[in-house]
């Protein structure tokens, strides 16, 4: 009979792991499969409840297993990552000549890759963030726009991007308004503003907890944030993204001449 003291050995609870693992990298527990409960693994590699669960936590860690919710308990993660060209993504070039009639780049991106996107909007005027406020130096007391999407794939949330204008650039045009818009060559191209360059700034972070809630992320899901900042050809900057992407559930890929 095993007792609460193996929980000190990292023998007992590492072939637990160890066992669970290697079930799950040859297929026999598959994504969103339910594990088994803590006395039947327990009863399965005799030992303790006390080791299961430290191999259990072991694995949560590691990202394969989520943590337990209810009586479903705990699931092995899936991961379909989407395929982000970032390099490409934006550009006027691809934009006009990709054959996708001026729709949502990002849509027409998913749909190719046989996924189907989603997004609900919201458009408030807004103080600014610090960072984007030097980003568009911004005059103080400068009012901006933010327009707010959460973009679902497959109706599972994908990404929060928040899009940051100066009130005065977009006052009066369809992007103030809380619905959809796209013109072929980009959203400021088609208000006579067009981006002529961009700077992308990636960060590899945690989440904060509005973050991970509205992005319904499993625990231990670190999160790109790229922020891009679009300018005009005189070197004026015109609008700030600020993209969170989860870990898990992206490629990001950039083609470089």
């Amino acid at each position: 009979m095993s007792t609460i003291s193996e929980q000190v050995r990292g023998d007992l609870w590492e072939r637990v792991a160890t066992g669970l693992r290697t079930d799950i990298s040859d297929g026999i527990l598959q994504a969103d499969d339910t594990l088994p409960s803590e006395n039947a693994l327990a009863e399965q590699y005799g030992v303790h409840r006390t080791t299961v669960r430290r191999a259990l936590t072991e694995l949560t860690h590691e990202g394969l297993i989520t943590e337990g919710q209810g009586r479903r308990g705990r699931r092995v993660r899936g991961y379909k990552p989407i395929i982000w060209r970032l390099s490409l993504y934006e550009s006027r070039d691809y934009h006009e000549h990709a054959g996708n009639g001026g729709g949502d780049q990002f849509d027409v991106e998913i749909r190719s890759q046989e996924r189907t996107p989603s997004e609900t909007i919201e458009v408030v005027i807004v103080d600014p963030p610090e960072r984007v406020g030097e980003l568009l130096k911004l005059k103080p007391g400068e009012l901006i726009v933010a327009r707010r999407r959460v973009r679902l794939v497959d109706g599972t949330p994908y990404q929060l991007a928040d899009s940051y204008f100066r009130h005065s650039l977009i006052d009066g045009t369809p992007l103030i308004e809380p619905r959809s818009v796209s013109y072929p060559g980009g959203l400021l191209a088609g208000i006579g503003h067009p981006q002529a360059r961009f700077r992308d700034e990636i960060t590899v972070r945690m989440p904060t907890r509005a973050e991970a809630g509205k992005l319904s992320l499993p625990a231990i899901t670190p999160v790109a944030e790229i922020t891009r900042t679009g300018y005009a050809e005189d070197g004026t900057p015109l609008r700030v993204m600020v993209t969170i992407a989860p870990g898990d559930r992206h490629k990001f890929v950039y083609e470089v001449e």
